[in-house]
């Protein structure tokens, strides 16, 4: 079996998908980060706009650019911020942007699926001012993502080919020393690593199940890529070994690195 190539364009199952929880995160990543009210930020790699709407809800911004190479996903990320926020087709190793543009520039999720993070970083600096903050966090793929952890011990249990595909080993940035080395060789200052938690809860296992079966990223592609009987069987096999409390419901926990510093 293989997992046919990743896809981000539906908004909607992205975010029943991940967006939801990237959302919590970026409350909590945004928290970490030193006040700068009327600031201007780029958001790089937007998606559907969970990021965004944080930094418009508590970060009292002078302007938002939201950057991305999908234009579905642009689409659903207008709609969420009200008009508030300006979207741009781009991505992490093109921003359409001038040099020095941002005091903040940030990405959530993004980093470890760009084919150069180098780049994607210096892309980053590039565009943000002297002195300006460059931040970003991704999902602990390989320990702190209970959800994902628990889909690919099931799919590797029945097949296990699927280890190549599993975002725990083929995103070994998404530690905290490789992305501390990331942003120090870049030329970044005061660079800090740290981590923030948020509870994944489901109703049930069915509302555990159902974004997997949306395409959106590596488990959902994989799981779309599967014949109709192997997918049966690993849904039962999830069924198995996904933990439920008393009333059904599924209660995870989702860890993300984040790292921040500051263009010289």
């Amino acid at each position: 079996m293989g997992a046919r190539p990743e896809q981000w364009a539906s908004g909607e199952d992205y975010q029943r998908y991940m967006g939801r929880w990237s959302r919590l995160a970026a409350v909590e990543f945004l928290r970490g980060l030193p006040p700068l009210p009327a600031a201007v930020w780029c958001d790089v790699g937007c998606g559907t706009g969970s990021l965004t709407q944080v930094i418009l809800a508590t970060e009292r911004p002078t302007r938002v650019l939201g950057v991305d190479p999908s234009a579905q996903f642009l689409a659903a990320a207008a709609l969420r911020s009200d008009g508030r926020a300006e979207f741009r087709l781009g991505s992490a190793a093109a921003i359409p942007a001038a040099d020095g543009e941002f005091d903040r520039v940030v990405s959530a999720l993004v980093l470890n699926f760009v084919p150069d993070p180098w780049a994607a970083l210096a892309e980053m600096i590039r565009v943000t001012r002297p002195g300006g903050l460059v931040a970003s966090y991704v999902w602990d793929y390989a320990d702190g993502m209970d959800m994902i952890r628990l889909f690919w011990d099931a799919a590797i249990e029945l097949d296990p080919a699927a280890a190549a595909v599993d975002e725990g080993a083929r995103f070994p940035l998404c530690r905290p020393e490789p992305l501390r080395e990331l942003f120090g060789s870049a030329g970044l200052t005061r660079v800090r690593v740290g981590q923030v938690e948020v509870d994944t809860v489901f109703a049930d296992f069915d509302d555990f199940w159902r974004p997997f079966l949306g395409g959106q990223g590596p488990a959902p592609g994989y799981c779309a890529s599967l014949p109709e009987d192997h997918r049966a069987a690993l849904r039962e096999s999830l069924r198995a070994t996904t933990p439920r409390n008393a009333s059904g419901a599924v209660l995870l926990c989702a860890r993300a690195w984040t790292v921040r510093g500051h263009r010289p």
